[in-house]
Formats: structure tokens, C-alpha cells, sequence
């Protein structure tokens, strides 16, 4: 045997090493590549688990908590987990692409009502999306491709939920931005919101939070929601709502849903983007539907067949398990009645919470007016803390709150709402 030949593996493993080394050396396609900051929310999150103090207190996350604080899987949700386990005709099969038809449905009926005129005229149409976050994304993208005005901007209200400028800026379309809270009176800035309706190019769209808006808690009248409707009928504008606390921020489904309602008696064309993650505490289900509500029957037709087909796209079809639950208790009325019962439980738990707050601050003779405290709606407060004075409440106080003063009220409760507003009074009054 020749001596080439018996260094053959040693010299094939040399190249080998030799290789990699120069395939190390070549730069990656992605070296441009920047990273990306960490979501403010999830990493708050992050930093309050990692925190050992035995009095921490978190109040950024956006999910029901119990007097306990600990999360709370609906009763009823419960009954029908066993209840689907238990069903032997269900499978594992995929869905239609534009979701479980039961579920998109009955989220139809939920936010319009049985007897809308746009369900018995046959003008509502729906799509079952990646809860509300896949529904605001699903609409954006068909009006990015089919929306007539070309051009036109979508407006979110100032402030608004994070996602919001980001969904519709990803699908490459102009974000602008309306006047709503008013800093001096800790409400809504009506007079600025109407302004910049009247102002805006006809045929604008408008993306309007129609219960607890997020992140001020802070909600227009129903005199305040015909204004608004007049104006945008006037300017041609596109109603967008986002509908995520349906049920969860009153504790009446039918009250929640009074300004969509209302919008589709004025005769408008809409989308609105409905979640079950908070009113259902499915949040890592995933259920969410896009409504839409059309001129005709034709047109209806047409806008879901788009939407199926981009969704086929992106997702194919939507996952079942959590449609399933929610369809299930919003077509058997005993369940349904459970469920209201459900939401009244956790609605009032959060009012009550607002109303001891307001009352340790008042007793604390803490500066300043705290009535929009009680004032505001659904799960989160915009306090009007300063960003100076959250992070004295992060560091001193280990209590976790996003710098702009939002607060989750469902993260109080009885052992730490004390705790909180001399935290408050502190920083109130020396920051």
C-alpha cells in the first residue's frame, strides 16, 4: 500500500478542517442585519420575574388576574374544555380557510347584535384570524391592496396600543395620529379627535377603539360617538374598530358594543377586529375574527374572497381549538348565561379595584385629582404618571409599569393596592 493512500483519511480530515475554517471567514448574507429592541411589554414582563423582592408588583401585562393574583381560566371556558375532549365526531382536520363557520357566526351576532340589519340583509361577513392582533393585521393588508383611495392614511389615536402603528405600517401604509387624551383634564381630547377628522383627507381610515381603549381607559359618551359618526359620515371616512374587551370592559356585552352598533345604523361600510383573549381568557388561543360589515351582499362576497386568499398565503388556515370553545358557548345559551356571569365577575373585580385605589389616594390626601381613576373603563388606567416617576416606582418601589403612567388595574388587588398608592403619594410628591 503506497504511503499516499494510508494518509488518506488523515489528509481528507485536514481539508475538511481547512474548509470550514475559510467557510468561517465568509461573512454571513445577514452581517447587515440590525438587531431589534425587545418588546417594551414583554420584557417588562421579563424584569419583574427576575425581581426577588417579596413586595414586587406588576402592572404591565394585559391579562386578567384574580384577588390572588394569579391568572383565571373561565369557569365556563372549563366546562367546555371537557366537553370538546369528550366529543368523539371531532378530529384533527383542517379548517376552511376563513375559519370554523359556527364561530365567525356567532363573533358576527356578538358584536352586531341578532337583529342588525347588516346580518339580516346578508352584508356581514367574517374571517377567523390569529386573535385580534391577525384580525387588525388581516384588514390592514386588504385595505393596503384594495382600499379605493389610493394613497390614504389610516389615523390611530394618540396613544394607542403599540401594534397598532406597526401593523399598518408593515403592510406599507402611511400612519398619521389623532388627538384623544387630554392631559389637562386626564380624558378625552373631543374637540382635537373632531379637528383632525374634519381636516383629514376625505375617504381617511380611522382606527377607533369602541370599549376601553387601550392604554387610557378613557371612552367617548354616546353623545361624544354621535359626533364622531357625523364627522366621519361627512368626510367620507373608513371605520376601523378594534374591538378586544367586548363583555370584559362594563360587564355588558350589548353596552360594549353600542358604538359599532350605532356606526352600522348610520349605514357605514367597516371592519372591525375582534379578540377573545380577554373576555374569554383564551390568550394563547389565538381567537380572534375580522367582521365585515359591506354596501351589499355582492361586495361582502368579494372582500371575504380576497381575504381567503391571502390568508391561504400566509397562515392557510386558522387553528381550531380555541374557535371551538368559543363557538361552543355562544351557541348553547346555558353556557352563554355562564359566561356573562363570568364577565361580570371579572368587570366588577377591576371596577371595585379602581374605586379602593381612588379611595387609598384620596386618604392619602395624595397631590393632585384622581377622579379619572374611577372614571376610566376596562382593564388598564392611564395615571398620568410621568416617566421620571415610574422609574423611581420601578427601582424603589419595585412595582412595574409601562413609562407612559399605564397601569393593568387587574394586577391590584387587596394585598398590594395599599402598598401602591404610597408608592404613588411618594414619587407624587418628591418627583
Amino acid at each position: 500500500m503506497s504511503s499516499s493512500t494510508q494518509h488518506t483519511p488523515a489528509l481528507r480530515l485536514q481539508q475538511l478542517s481547512s474548509h470550514i475554517a475559510k467557510k468561517a471567514d465568509k461573512p454571513s448574507f445577514f452581517e447587515q442585519v440590525q438587531g431589534a429592541p425587545a418588546d417594551v411589554i414583554f420584557a417588562l414582563t421579563s424584569s419583574y420575574k427576575a425581581d426577588t423582592d417579596a413586595q414586587k408588583v406588576n402592572l404591565g401585562v394585559g391579562a386578567y388576574r384574580t384577588e390572588e393574583g394569579k391568572p383565571w381560566v373561565l369557569p365556563v371556558v372549563k366546562k367546555a374544555d371537557h366537553i370538546i375532549v369528550e366529543d368523539d365526531n371531532l378530529d384533527h382536520e383542517y379548517l376552511p380557510i376563513l375559519g370554523l363557520e359556527p364561530f365567525r357566526k356567532a363573533a358576527v351576532k356578538l358584536i352586531l347584535g341578532a337583529n342588525s340589519k347588516a346580518i339580516t340583509e346578508g352584508r356581514a361577513g367574517a374571517a377567523q384570524c390569529i386573535s385580534g392582533t391577525g384580525a387588525v393585521y388581516t384588514g390592514a393588508h386588504f385595505l393596503s391592496k384594495h382600499y379605493p383611495v389610493k394613497g390614504a392614511a389610516c389615523y390611530i389615536s394618540k396613544p394607542t396600543w403599540a401594534n397598532h402603528r406597526a401593523i399598518f405600517e408593515g403592510v406599507g401604509m402611511q400612519v398619521l395620529e389623532y388627538p384623544y387624551w387630554d392631559p389637562a383634564t386626564k380624558g378625552l381630547d373631543l374637540k382635537g379627535m373632531l379637528g383632525t377628522m374634519q381636516s383629514a383627507p376625505n375617504g381617511s381610515i380611522f382606527l377607533i377603539h369602541p370599549c376601553a381603549h387601550n392604554p387610557t381607559g378613557v371612552d367617548p359618551t354616546n353623545d361624544q360617538w354621535r359626533q364622531i359618526a357625523d364627522t366621519m359620515e361627512a368626510k367620507g371616512h373608513f371605520p376601523f374598530f378594534d374591538c378586544a374587551y367586548q363583555g370584559f370592559a362594563s360587564g355588558s356585552l350589548d353596552k360594549d358594543a353600542y358604538s359599532v352598533r350605532y356606526f352600522v345604523e348610520r349605514g357605514f361600510e367597516m371592519f372591525i377586529a375582534q379578540s377573545f383573549s380577554k373576555n374569554f381568557g383564551l390568550y394563547s388561543e389565538r381567537a380572534g375574527n375580522l367582521t365585515v360589515v359591506a354596501r351589499s351582499v355582492e361586495v361582502k362576497n368579494k372582500i371575504e374572497s380576497q381575504i381567503a386568499k391571502a390568508q391561504r398565503a400566509v397562515i392557510s388556515n386558522p387553528p381550531a381549538y380555541g374557535s371551538r370553545i368559543v363557538s361552543l358557548v355562544l351557541n348553547n345559551e346555558t353556557l352563554y348565561g355562564e359566561w356573562e356571569q363570568n364577565l361580570s365577575t371579572m368587570a366588577n373585580r377591576i371596577i371595585d379595584m379602581r374605586k379602593v385605589l381612588y379611595d387609598e389616594l384620596v386618604k392619602l390626601g395624595t397631590p393632585g385629582t384622581w377622579n379619572h381613576i374611577v372614571d376610566q373603563i376596562g382593564m388598564f388606567s392611564f395615571t398620568g404618571l410621568t416617566a421620571p416617576q415610574v422609574k423611581v416606582l420601578k427601582e424603589k418601589y419595585h412595582v412595574y409599569l409601562t413609562d407612559n403612567g399605564r397601569i393593568s388595574m387587574a394586577g391590584l388587588n387587596s394585598k398590594n393596592v395599599k402598598y401602591f398608592a404610597q408608592a404613588v403619594d411618594f414619587v407624587v410628591r418628591n418627583h
